[in-house]
């Protein structure tokens, strides 16, 4: 089992920085095991929480209502959109009341890239926690936010 004092050579003063620094380190851990992850798929964790938001939607949703869902809230979010239109996963779809406004659907070569990623999502990322542990967990993040 990791033991964040030992992993960074380092020690706390309490407790509560100690927590902090672990879920800061544990985030960055994280973060890199996901790029690692999402590489031969040829898109960023981020683009992959563009299709799941815009597959959940099942309707055209606005740039602003995807940066909004976003799990990690980029100013590049438009830029992003941009690469997955240029791939071929996503279509922008002029309003015609608006000229300002631009909606954004999934495009069905997504689906079939959600569905090849999906068999293969690395869930044991987790695999040291209980189902019991990773929903207190799970809480006291909510709790932290």
């Amino acid at each position: 089992m990791g033991d964040i004092g030992k992993d960074i050579k380092s020690k706390f003063p309490n407790n509560k920085v100690k927590a902090l620094i672990n879920i800061m380190y544990t985030a960055n851990w994280l973060n890199s095991k996901q790029n690692e992850f999402f590489k031969p798929y040829g898109i960023s964790q981020q683009q992959f929480n563009i299709l799941r938001i815009l597959k959940g939607a099942g309707e055209p949703l606005k740039v602003q209502v995807i940066k909004e869902r976003m799990i990690e809230r980029s100013p590049n979010a438009t830029r992003l959109m941009d690469k997955l239109c240029d791939k071929g996963l996503i279509e922008r779809i002029p309003c015609k009341n608006d000229r300002r406004v631009v909606h954004i659907t999934i495009a069905k070569k997504s689906l079939t890239l959600l569905k090849e990623i999906s068999k293969n999502f690395k869930q044991d990322l987790l695999t040291n926690l209980t189902l019991k542990e990773a929903k207190q967990l799970s809480d006291l993040l909510d709790k932290v936010r």
